[in-house]
């Protein structure tokens, strides 16, 4: 069975690397940081070293094994695309990506700039959807980068958004997230921020996908907005949520 997952735009997840470092602002309360501590303290074998960065090889084939076709987040605990990751352990789920062509699978990173230095090595195939993560105006650099990778679908996670972004490029890209923090310490997240991005994607033509509004309590925020959920998909989809 697939590690079935809450998170709103996806079936699964798949953890080949746990792990992470801080590199910008929308890391400071990291969600995955306070699950790696949970599972640690539950004596869960592959969080012994907590949130240290860390390779699974055993778990590479684990997609493979999966029959029914899924959608399936990349390293959920993780950022493919750190430095500590070897050229070649990234190439190897890349691999098993292509092999696994019933599944598409949904990789995000922070790294925009050692995601374009490696992705002319890389087999970017129908089935892997490639983002990047902007919270707030000083990282739609990473929106360029994320361009001129050869990835077929391209989409962006503006979560958690820490501020307006009022000029967004979507040129070239085929999907938003976009959702608000969570958990202890949540730093607010304005409507006219979110409304903002919606307009532009509506001009772009582009998919919007609500995630959350946030806070403390996120299940009692809720995801409604302007009276209705957003739950829209790129137009490339192949396989249903």
């Amino acid at each position: 069975m697939a590690n079935d997952s809450a998170i709103e735009w996806t079936n699964s997840t798949w953890n080949p690397v746990t792990g992470c470092t801080k590199v910008s602002p929308g890391c400071k309360h990291c969600y995955a940081e306070r699950m790696a501590a949970r599972l640690k303290e539950m004596g869960i074998a592959k969080y012994q070293d907590g949130f240290l960065p860390t390779l699974h090889p055993e778990a590479l084939s684990i997609p493979l094994k999966w029959k029914k076709p899924q959608v399936i987040f990349v390293n959920s605990m993780s950022d493919l695309f750190m430095d500590e990751i070897p050229d070649d352990f990234i190439g190897s789920v890349f691999d098993v990506m292509e092999k696994a062509h019933w599944h598409t699978f949904q990789v995000l990173t922070k790294r925009s700039d050692r995601l374009i230095n490696l992705s002319p090595t890389l087999s970017w195939t129908d089935n892997v959807w490639m983002g990047v993560s902007v919270e707030n105006t000083d990282y739609t650099f990473r929106i360029d980068h994320l361009r001129r990778t050869g990835a077929r679908t391209k989409f962006l996670s503006i979560e958690p958004l820490l501020g307006p972004i009022p000029s967004l490029d979507l040129s070239g890209i085929d999907w938003v997230i976009v959702g608000g923090e969570s958990g202890p310490g949540a730093r607010p997240m304005k409507e006219e921020w979110v409304r903002e991005i919606l307009d532009q994607c509506q001009k772009a033509n582009v998919p919007f996908f609500f995630k959350q509004w946030g806070g403390e309590q996120k299940k009692k925020a809720g995801r409604a907005l302007l009276g209705r959920t957003w739950d829209e998909m790129p137009k490339k989809m192949t396989s249903a949520l």
